[in-house]
């Protein structure tokens, strides 16, 4: 019977050789390729968009504030 202990070990000794195992696959050296070329862009985007969308909810702000005659916040 094995104790506690020996059993953890033995499941991330599993654990390890499977990741190992993954990590020479042709796939996951692609998407890790991919992935790190497209992070860059991915995030230049979102700042760009998250800008964008903080312009248009200031003019909407600013338009509600107008034709409310000023009373909105």
């Amino acid at each position: 019977m094995l104790t506690p202990e020996q059993k953890a070990e033995r499941i991330a000794r599993r654990h390890r050789e499977r990741d190992e195992k993954m990590k020479t696959t042709a796939g996951y050296k692609v998407f890790s390729a991919v992935f790190t070329v497209s992070y860059p862009i991915i995030a230049t985007f979102t700042a760009i968009f998250s800008v964008v969308v903080s312009v248009f909810s200031k003019i909407s702000q600013a338009i509600v504030w107008v034709l409310s005659g000023g009373k909105s916040r």
